[in-house]
């Protein structure tokens, strides 16, 4: 279970009172002396880490007498204590050091020198003026931060980039990396697409080591195991020139410390990233913070020209209006601007894919009372995967050919459903519970020990003995040489992995929570909460949601709810900021 859908769900947070409670007390409360006040601001310390602020937002005024449980930021260097205090944010330990080494790492990596590379030939690459910024600012610099919503061009200008680097640095030495599976994987193709363009074909730039150039996650990048103790670090710094992490807003405070401090000298470091999304799970927001810190303006190119959205695509125009609402206007105010825009309110319904077509996006709002039917629901959840069943059906007609698993791949890669809960009659578990009775039904099969053909997989964790890791999505099929058996093929490895193999908690995935669809991209995405899900929702969340979608966007919501999610703007408390500003003075 992710810890975002854990925290955000879970209102009984008895455990947290009696742990604070506890904390409190002797033998941590020395003088036992102010203890409900202790426990009161530990449980709210707590409580905003979990909601992914590295701090508590208090006055020195409001802060009581902790003794020995803080110490302020100049005592911080030389004497540990559990809570840290800077005059504005009361921090565990823990996220006050990870800031303090993080920023560290940024103002070593943005005053660095490093070779500069010539690109005066290489002008002709590319027309949009943002992306021959962005060139022009990694031929000089060692961070540089590519910044820009979906379809900006974010892999088609490192492409280039990446070519004019590998032309004027003999035998570089190249690492691709993102924070999860998925999104290494959405890397990968997104990149090899890039280099296949005729234009940067006929540039003579593009190398076959371009051409085999893989990806990984952050976590196999770092050599992070079981103990998440890295084989990387400042000590033993990663072996490469060029460091590209895409999907840089997942990253969260200590994996952004990690991937930093094993950064050698003379190597460029690419984040490439999307700030409007979804922060990391964890605690952080470090590419939000550092798109704020004004020294590092020149090593920040943001992209504005949207290919994959125009100005007439309705998914585009839905995102532009989550950027741009009057969030003072009220629910009523701002559904109706939206109902006006974007969608008008009607029933799903089923929507044939093509190759050229209008963005369409869909609206249908769930009853405000008790729905006596929530199947009928469901059932429209399912238009969406009809395909893939049908796909599915002529594997099965075909007596199990495996020359039919590359559609099968390809119609289900067409379409997710998005859900923000896990919990509740439309939240994950219980929309991937339907969606299976739904499928064995019409294939008029049965799930055997929990596996049958065509059941899609998530990995929620990193299985470093089986290769696979948090994110990687497989799909279940008839065993290859033993028909009483299932196998299970990854795409984004393409790798095969009995069933019985895989752990028994693996997780169905028809329906993803919106947060680990982060770093994937479908022709179609059904966005669904109801009203269950008010308390969690965000504009971050609804538009990571729906630019999941190049052209088909389906919504499902409460009425209220999504007002919510387009009132709400998440702004994460941190002290990176003012911590990097303070280093970049001490150098000034």
């Amino acid at each position: 279970m992710d810890k975002q859908n854990t925290t955000s769900e879970d209102t009984d947070l008895t455990w947290l009172k009696h742990w604070s409670h506890y904390l409190a007390q002797a033998p941590f409360n020395v003088r036992e002396r102010n203890s409900a006040e202790i426990a009161i601001l530990l449980q709210a310390l707590i409580e905003a880490s979990l909601q992914g602020d590295s701090g508590l937002a208090i006055s020195s005024t409001d802060l009581p007498d902790l003794e020995t449980y803080w110490v302020h930021e100049a005592q911080a260097e030389s004497q540990i204590a559990p809570l840290v205090y800077d005059g504005e944010l009361l921090a565990l330990y823990r996220y006050w050091s990870l800031e303090q080494r993080l920023a560290s790492q940024i103002v070593r990596l943005s005053t660095q020198t490093i070779q500069p590379v010539l690109t005066t030939h290489h002008q002709d690459l590319l027309t949009d003026p943002q992306q021959r910024a962005a060139l022009e600012m990694v031929a000089g610099h060692a961070l540089n931060m590519i910044t820009g919503g979906p379809g900006t061009g974010k892999t088609y200008t490192l492409a280039r980039i990446i070519a004019v680097l590998s032309q004027a640095i003999p035998d570089i030495r190249i690492a691709m990396a993102a924070p999860t599976g998925k999104a290494a994987q959405r890397m990968q193709e997104a990149l090899q697409a890039s280099f296949n363009d005729p234009k940067l074909l006929d540039s003579g730039l593009v190398t076959e080591a371009l051409r085999q150039q893989s990806t990984q996650t952050l976590h196999r990048l770092l050599g992070l195991g079981y103990q998440q103790i890295p084989r990387f670090h400042a000590q033993q710094p990663l072996p490469y020139d060029v460091i590209v992490v895409d999907e840089a807003s997942m990253l969260d405070l200590n994996l952004a410390t990690l991937l930093l401090e094993a950064i050698p000298a003379n190597c460029r470091l690419i984040l490439l990233g999307d700030a409007q999304q979804l922060a990391s799970v964890d605690v952080g927001s470090v590419l939000a913070d550092l798109q704020q810190v004004t020294p590092l303006q020149s090593q920040r190119v943001h992209l504005i020209s949207s290919r994959r959205f125009n100005s007439e695509a309705r998914i585009g125009q839905f995102a532009r209006l989550i950027q741009t609402l009057d969030t003072q206007q009220s629910s009523q105010q701002i559904l109706q601007q939206f109902e006006q825009q974007i969608a008008i309110p009607t029933h799903l319904q089923s929507i044939e894919l093509k190759a050229s077509m209008q963005d369409v996006v869909q609206l249908e709002y769930l009853p405000d009372v008790a729905m006596p039917n929530v199947a009928s629901y469901y059932e429209r959840l399912m238009l969406g995967f009809h395909a893939f069943l049908s796909a599915l059906k002529a594997y099965q007609h075909a007596a199990y050919d495996e020359s039919y698993i590359p559609s099968i791949i390809h119609a289900f890669n067409q379409y997710r459903i998005l859900v923000a809960i896990r919990f509740g009659d439309f939240g994950l578990e219980q929309i991937n519970r339907y969606a299976q009775q739904w499928l064995t039904e019409q294939l008029s099969i049965m799930a055997v020990g929990g596996w049958y053909i065509g059941r899609p997989v998530m990995m929620t964790y990193n299985d470093y003995q089986l290769g696979i890791s948090n994110g990687d999505i497989g799909l279940c099929f008839r065993h290859r040489h033993d028909a009483e058996q299932f196998e299970v093929y990854f795409p984004s490895l393409d790798k095969w992995i009995a069933a019985h193999r895989l752990p028994k908690n693996i997780q169905t995935a028809f329906a993803l929570t919106i947060h680990k669809s982060q770093g994937s991209e479908f022709q179609h995405t059904a966005v669904v909460f109801d009203s269950s899900a008010q308390k969690i929702l965000s504009q971050e969340l609804i538009y990571t949601a729906i630019t999941r979608a190049k052209t088909v966007v389906s919504l499902l919501v409460d009425r209220e709810a999504l007002a919510q999610a387009l009132k709400v703007k998440t702004t994460r408390k941190s002290g990176l900021i003012s911590k990097i500003n303070k280093k970049f003075k001490l150098l000034s």
